[in-house]
């Protein structure tokens, strides 16, 4: 009798930290939708990695919205690129590389950063756009 009792104890904490887990997963994917829609309307913010790691949080949390996501008119086909062959569209590159040389010609402009800083930045946003045109293209 105290064994059930015991199981049935465990599969309570189990059931509950696993309802924690998910709401977490669900929250962390809200924010990281509202960061993309910001993004969306941000020349300097991206959009695309939001959506993605908000489908990533959707997939642990909530198939309707993960469903939802990849099957957006606008992102989901990106969405689905990624997820399926972790690749970038050749547009989507050029947009990405476009965005960070602009980002940085407004960085350069409006905050007139120090030598080392620019050179880091510089780096920064090089070492992204390598990693984005080194993906590969749409199947």
């Amino acid at each position: 009798m105290r064994v059930a009792r015991s199981l049935a104890g465990t599969v309570a904490v189990a059931q509950h930290t696993d309802k924690v887990k998910q709401a977490i997963w669900l929250a962390a994917g809200l924010v990281m939708v509202a960061l993309g829609v910001i993004g969306a309307f941000l020349p300097l913010m991206p959009t695309t990695i939001f959506l993605i790691m908000a489908g990533w949080c959707f997939a642990r949390s909530s198939p309707r919205l993960e469903a939802w996501l990849l099957n957006h008119p606008r992102f989901g086909g990106l969405l689905r690129d990624w997820r399926d062959y972790r690749a970038i569209p050749r547009r989507a590159k050029i947009a990405a590389c476009a965005g960070m040389v602009l980002g940085f010609c407004l960085f350069w402009l409006g905050v007139h950063p120090a030598p080392l800083l620019a050179v880091a930045v510089a780096a920064g946003l090089a070492a992204c756009g390598a990693y984005v045109v080194t993906r590969p293209g749409r199947p």
